[in-house]
């Protein structure tokens, strides 16, 4: 019997797994790879050395107002390490800038005074300008131009009204977009809900490119990229994350070629070949990714990458934040797997609903393998109307898994779905 940590929430939950059923672990390389350094020095080196660009000083000079903007509650950005360093990075160049931080939302919820402590520290809490992206107050949003897809681009007028624009975020891989990171920080991250919404139309979604680790012709992608280009961001700040989400490296500089290093590094790290099972057990990295089931198909994405036509997926997610949209909620209990993919088929790109790629994607899974949701937080009855089984544990789950597939099925094990980018040769 071998025993894995399955990250869950801010801990871990054992599962048991008997040799003779398991068929591979996949582990992403980033949890072995030593960079030699401190985070903050491997943070401070990437600023000394951008990519493609000046020194982020040397761009801040003569700046009035700078606008940095960082990700949400909802990912592992390490802002509480990175954000001082940016800040006295700036400063530096410019002791008198006007600095206001713009937290990414996408169409997440406002993040809360709370989760900002947390995030960022007490101590840029209470001296910075922080501000929340609201993608629903239209009144925050200028129009700038058209999208490669036909989409309108609508940006937070901060980002639009300042001297010099910089983001900072994280790369893994990503499983509608390629990867995270980068331009991703503009588009969803603070453009209002009509440029999200039509980005993440049922069109886009089904693409095949649109897919865990591809960039090229990925048409989600190019409108990003687009996007931020059409913004004028000047600087990027990204970070490559271990499983305890600790900085394994830094790259910053100019937005396509300092998030290409980035991606190539992250690439090289977190792809393998996948290894096909009966069963696939995985979870989604844990708390910040994990607290709430509009998230959690990132890692059924990658099981689905690994497991049989008509298998099972388990999916271990606190969902501690409950289903974690309003619209997706909606969606994802509509009815039937086949008549929730037919209902959003039809929907035209402009008329987009708000989280409803949530459902879409976890509506394609569904349609050829069970769910299983390992959840201790969200109603099990809730989770049943989502067409998915609910259990309370690894192993419980596993059990049910086994009735479903026989005592002799095969098991795959992905402890981290998010940090695994498993291809098929």
């Amino acid at each position: 019997m071998k025993t894995f940590s399955i990250p869950y929430y801010t801990s871990s939950l054992e599962l048991h797994v008997d040799e003779k059923n398991l068929k591979a672990e996949l582990n992403s390389r980033t949890d072995t790879y030593d960079a030699g350094k401190s985070e903050a020095d491997l943070v401070r080196d990437a600023l000394a050395n951008p990519i493609g660009t000046p020194r982020l000083s040397e761009l801040a000079k003569g700046k009035d107002k700078i606008v940095l903007v960082t990700s949400d509650h909802t990912r592992a950005v390490p802002s509480k390490l990175t954000l001082p360093i940016l800040l006295e990075e700036i400063r530096s160049g410019n002791p008198d800038a006007d600095i206001t931080i713009l937290i990414a939302t996408g169409l997440h919820r406002a993040t809360t005074e709370e989760e900002q402590r947390r995030m960022f520290g007490d101590n840029i809490v209470d001296n910075e300008k922080i501000v929340v992206n609201k993608a629903f107050e239209d009144d925050d949003f200028e129009r700038v131009c058209e999208l490669p897809s036909g989409a309108e681009l609508w940006v937070n007028k901060l980002a639009l009204h300042c001297d010099l624009l910089v983001t900072e975020g994280f790369i893994e891989p990503h499983f509608f977009a390629g990867f995270s990171g980068g331009r991703k920080s503009i588009l969803p991250g603070i453009c209002n809900a009509v440029t999200v919404n039509e980005n993440h139309s049922y069109k886009a979604i089904a693409s095949p490119y649109s897919t865990t680790g591809v960039l090229e012709h990925n048409p989600i992608h190019e409108d990003m990229v687009y996007a931020a280009r059409a913004v004028n961001v000047q600087f990027i700040m990204n970070v490559a994350l271990n499983a305890e989400k600790k900085v394994i490296a830094a790259f910053a500089g100019d937005l396509e070629q300092a998030h290409e290093k980035g991606v190539e590094f992250v690439r090289g790290l977190a792809q393998c070949p996948s290894v096909e099972g009966d069963i696939v057990i995985t979870s989604n990295g844990g708390y910040p990714l994990d607290q709430n089931l509009y998230q959690s198909p990132k890692a059924v994405a990658t099981a689905e990458a690994c497991c049989r036509e008509g298998g099972v997926i388990i999916m271990c997610a606190s969902c501690c934040d409950g289903m974690g949209g309003t619209h997706f909620e909606k969606l994802i209990v509509k009815g039937t797997v086949d008549e929730i993919d037919d209902y959003l088929s039809k929907i035209p790109p402009k008329e987009t609903i708000p989280e409803m790629w949530c459902a879409q994607i976890f509506a394609r899974i569904l349609k050829k393998h069970k769910v299983i949701l390992v959840t201790t937080y969200l109603d099990h009855e809730l989770v049943r109307k989502a067409n998915m089984i609910p259990a309370s544990s690894p192993d419980e789950a596993l059990e049910m898994a086994y009735e479903i597939m026989g005592r002799d099925a095969e098991v795959v094990v992905i402890p981290d779905g998010v940090a695994v980018l498993a291809v098929k040769e």
